[in-house]
């Protein structure tokens, strides 16, 4: 594929820019496509509704007054002529325009109308007539280009794509799809809606016959692979589970018999763990763990974060203090001395579980008899991760843990590959969290129900969309919250901050903290969500709660309520009542994913597939479910069929080049 250099407009410092997006040849910059259009059509005024989007025409009326706010952030004001009416229009950031815009000057303003005040609160101000109705397209951008240069540079990168296709001719035929390249140019360049559509609609069945010829394939892969037979005790294994300080739910009892019969089989383990954020998956993954050790192997243990994957070690010393198993945590903390010394026992046979993050895969770790290995993370453990252990002579079973739960019907799609436990009851003694919706004008109530919490010397998470502050968006942020809780509650409790621009350590030190109750409040971004149990934290009030997904939000709820302790979960939110009253409605993980799913589509419910990476380039998997219904129909057929025929030794060789890591 030729380089991005070879076309014009693109030198160093915007290939840098461009590789921020993903986009490091020809080949993605013409795959990266808008994320959605605007409809640009001359509006009248008798059309124009209020607090909706306006395109109108008119002069400008009167020089433009600008004001500048602070150093980043100006506001410039002028009225404007339509129809012989008159409408002030306020504009952000523009004031660059100001010498243009000149009294009488014929302009379009694209913006959102207030019909009490006729007022237009402008996003883009045209200098030229619109003549006729356009769709043009928005793609993402970050600091460095605009959309706009996005757009020349696909268009001057069009004729140089490959426009191979991966859909077989007879299924092109059948439903009459538009041709790969005539998609693409119509995608960045649509001429009318009906043409958009066709060229859509071919690019996201491709996308997803793709995927789902991929996942047949990988399922017609596991039904044929071996893995370890064991001879795992069943007495042994009962005898262990009478020893918990608790009963298992009948969830949990069938996830243990399932994993049961899996580890006993030959053929190799591949199951996803899902559960509710509480519902004990953990529990499960430490016996299964005790059933590879019954059976002689090591097992290895995969946590996102250092703090995590040491809490999974105490509390696995803890649940094993009766047994014999050599139990070890290896992560960055300890000096290479240790680790070393970890290194050789594993390779030795002398560790029999060993409890860290991903370095447990790293080239330096060898294992004796590696069999089972579980990972407990949002993001599912990739086939390139597989493809490591497989270099090393090793083929464990592989048991993913998931607290998102997914909606049945779309994993038996998505994960098709895979075999699915659910734990839906929940343990005994959980009391479901509180939930209670609030507007930024109950502040004062809502910080006397934490100071309510914090007397009983409890803790509290407190979370925010930003970090800091912005001027494009008006949204609260870490470093606000932090000063504001300081003066309500800085005097006598500790508080924390927690998010994404922190470092590991910083981040560990942060968590940490809390956890030994050193913080009494922790101030965080959604970093916070893939968690660490802190018994002691009873309330999370989260700001802003519209910005989130269902999903995130019912997930980081689920940081309190993790003991016999109320809890409570305030929801702060001027907007999107109605979506949100699910969660004061109901604590069910799964029916909240459901909705979420009908929502938002599948967002990063699923992490990442198998053979690579689940974002599609415009195809999105609940929206387009008819079509991925349809591509998993035709691409079981095309297995069965056609795979193996010498026509389609091409789109044979991508599939079979994308799952052989597996």
């Amino acid at each position: 594929m030729q380089s991005l250099e070879t076309i014009k407009g693109i030198g160093p410092k915007t290939q840098k820019v461009l590789t921020r997006l993903n986009i490091k040849d020809i080949q993605d910059l013409i795959q990266y496509y808008p994320f959605r259009y605007d409809i640009i059509e001359k509006m009248k005024i008798e059309d124009l509704k209020d607090q909706e989007k306006v395109v109108l025409e008119g002069n400008i009326e009167n020089i433009p007054t600008l004001f500048f706010i602070n150093r980043r952030l100006d506001k410039m004001t002028f009225r404007l002529r339509a129809e012989e009416q008159l409408f002030s229009v306020i504009i952000f950031n523009r004031g660059f325009l100001k010498p243009k815009l000149t009294v009488g000057k014929k302009i379009v303003v694209i913006g959102k109308y207030d019909k009490k005040h006729q007022t237009i609160t402008a996003a883009e101000i045209r200098l030229e007539s619109i003549m006729e109705t356009k769709i043009e397209p928005v793609y993402h951008t970050i600091y460095g280009i605009t959309g706009g240069q996005i757009h020349t540079l696909i268009n001057s990168s069009l004729e140089l794509g490959n426009y191979e296709s991966y859909i077989p001719e007879y299924l092109e035929e059948k439903y009459h799809f538009l041709n790969r390249k005539e998609s693409i140019y119509h995608i960045h360049n649509p001429k009318d809606a009906i043409l958009l559509k066709k060229a859509e609609n071919r690019i996201k069945y491709e996308e997803l016959f793709l995927f789902m010829l991929e996942m047949n394939y990988l399922k017609e892969k596991k039904n044929n692979r071996f893995g370890i037979k064991r001879t795992i005790s069943k007495e042994r294994l009962n005898s262990f589970i009478k020893t918990l300080p608790f009963s298992l739910t009948e969830d949990q009892k069938k996830a243990v018999e399932e994993i049961y019969q899996d580890l006993s089989n030959e053929k190799r383990m591949n199951r996803l763990l899902q559960g509710d954020v509480g519902s004990g998956k953990t529990i499960i993954a430490f016996l299964a763990i005790y059933m590879n050790y019954l059976s002689g192997y090591q097992s290895a243990l995969m946590a996102p974060t250092e703090i995590l994957a040491s809490q999974h070690f105490f509390n696995l010393k803890k649940i094993m203090e009766q047994e014999d198993l050599r139990i070890e945590l290896l992560t960055g903390k300890l000096k290479v001395k240790e680790k070393r010394a970890i290194y050789e026992k594993l390779e030795n046979g002398q560790i029999d579980v060993v409890i860290g993050t991903h370095a447990l895969i790293s080239e330096q770790v060898l294992y004796k008899n590696l069999g089972l290995v579980i990972t407990d993370e949002q993001h599912r453990f990739g086939v390139h991760q597989r493809g490591n252990l497989k270099n090393k002579g090793l083929t464990p079973d592989i048991l993913y843990m998931s607290a998102t739960p997914i909606p049945r019907t779309y994993a038996l799609t998505l994960y098709g590959d895979m075999d699915i436990s659910s734990i839906k009851t929940m343990p005994n003694g959980r009391i479901p969290v509180k939930t209670y919706l609030r507007k930024t004008k109950d502040m004062k109530d809502i910080l006397t129900k934490m100071l309510e919490q914090l007397k009983k010397k409890h803790q509290i998470y407190v979370i925010a969309p930003l970090i800091e502050e912005s001027d494009k968006v008006d949204l609260t942020n870490v470093v606000t919250l932090k000063e504001n809780m300081e003066k309500a509650f800085g005097k006598y409790y500790k508080i924390g901050v927690l998010h994404g621009k922190m470092d590991n350590k910083e981040k560990e030190e942060a968590m940490a903290s809390f956890k030994k109750n050193e913080t009494q409040i922790l101030i965080s971004t959604t970093v916070v969500e893939v968690g660490v149990d802190v018994l002691n934290a009873t309330m999370i009030v989260i700001f802003d709660s519209y910005r989130f997904g269902l999903s995130t939000l019912h997930q980081l709820r689920g940081r309190v309520g993790r003991n016999a302790l109320e809890s409570y979960c305030i929801l702060i939110s001027d907007l999107d009542k109605k979506r949100l009253e699910i969660l004061e409605r109901t604590t069910d993980g799964f029916e909240i994913s459901e909705e979420d799913f009908l929502l938002r589509g599948s967002g990063d419910l699923f992490g990442e597939k198998q053979s690579g990476d689940m974002s599609f380039g415009l195809a999105n998997v609940k929206k387009d479910y008819p079509i991925l219904l349809k591509a998993k129909e035709d691409s079981l057929e095309f297995l069965k069929k056609h795979f193996e025929k010498e026509d389609y030794k091409r789109i044979r060789n991508i599939v079979e080049m994308s799952t052989s890591l597996d």
